[in-house]
């Protein structure tokens, strides 16, 4: 089954199938998995990496999606690339002589993923090709908002839903979005959080459940999921209203427009900005993602 994803940004890794370099791997960043991958194999002629270029074919086996922009995703990137040099990583030993550099490349992703910042995003661990899946270390699970899928991906625009009358009649006004400029704005809607009535201009968020008419002001509601005041953005929450447990990237991402599979972990399941040395990323700005 392939899985349809809006405003897709995703750090993937390549494993060489070339006898000659066979075993080789190659870490980058894309919007788009399949044309990236054919790119790849192409060579540097048609788009490719140059340090890919004429060592293929390559597979595309592992990709982690899920970064909220292009800047989050170049980071991760440049991090998994040189874990030698990101202060984040420094505790993360060196690849072993005995540890294959598929192995060393799964086992760095995997701290990764336990360290802030990358720890607190609605991040997804995708296995494109099943029969490369490796397991975790021992202690290098990954939080348990971060889920482990497997199947192709296709990236998606983000399209404007349009609503039939009937599906519209059936919500109450709370339920409709307050800062959507294409429905009438109620205000009679209160944050379920402060209780405070909803400005027209007022920055809110909907609950994802499908029977759930919650609305609450950003704020309010990043204040109500936060369990430790040392944080500035939380991680997940329970619905002030239905109780159901959301992360909070999916709901930033229904908020940018993003309504397909929002729930894949919860409730079941531009131009190419691939880079092969990201210079430009600096150790100062890998700080501060």
């Amino acid at each position: 089954m392939v899985h349809e994803i809006e405003d897709f940004y995703g750090v993937y890794l390549l494993y060489c199938l070339n006898p000659k370099y066979k075993g080789r791997t190659y870490i980058g960043y894309t919007v788009n998995p399949n044309r990236r991958i054919k790119q790849h194999n192409t060579g540097a002629h048609g788009g490719g990496a140059y340090r890919t270029s004429g060592k293929g074919p390559w597979d595309m086996v592992l990709i982690i999606h899920g970064f909220p922009n292009d800047v989050s995703g170049l980071r991760f990137e440049w991090a998994w690339q040189n874990p030698n040099k990101s202060r984040r990583l420094r505790a993360v030993p060196g690849k072993t002589s005995k540890e294959s550099l598929f192995h060393y490349r799964w086992r760095v992703v995997c701290n990764m993923l336990r360290i802030a910042p990358w720890s607190g995003l609605s991040l997804t661990i995708r296995w494109l090709k099943q029969n490369y899946q490796l397991n975790f270390p021992t202690g290098l699970e990954p939080p348990l908002h971060i889920p482990v899928v497997f199947g192709p991906v296709v990236s998606k625009q983000i399209g404007k839903q349009k609503k039939s009358k009937s599906q519209s009649s059936q919500l109450p006004p709370s339920c409709q979005p307050a800062d959507d400029k294409d429905l009438p704005f109620s205000n009679n809607t209160f944050c379920a959080v402060c209780c405070i009535r909803i400005q027209k201009d007022d920055k809110t968020l909907n609950c994802l459940h499908p029977s759930c008419a919650m609305v609450a002001h950003i704020i309010c509601l990043a204040k109500h999921f936060l369990d430790d005041p040392a944080k500035l953005l939380p991680i997940e929450g329970k619905c002030p209203s239905c109780q159901v447990n959301l992360l909070w990237g999916e709901l930033v991402r229904h908020k940018k427009g993003c309504h397909q599979n929002l729930s894949e972990s919860e409730f079941q399941g531009v131009v190419e900005g691939e880079s092969d040395n990201l210079s430009t990323i600096s150790e100062s700005e890998d700080s501060q993602s």
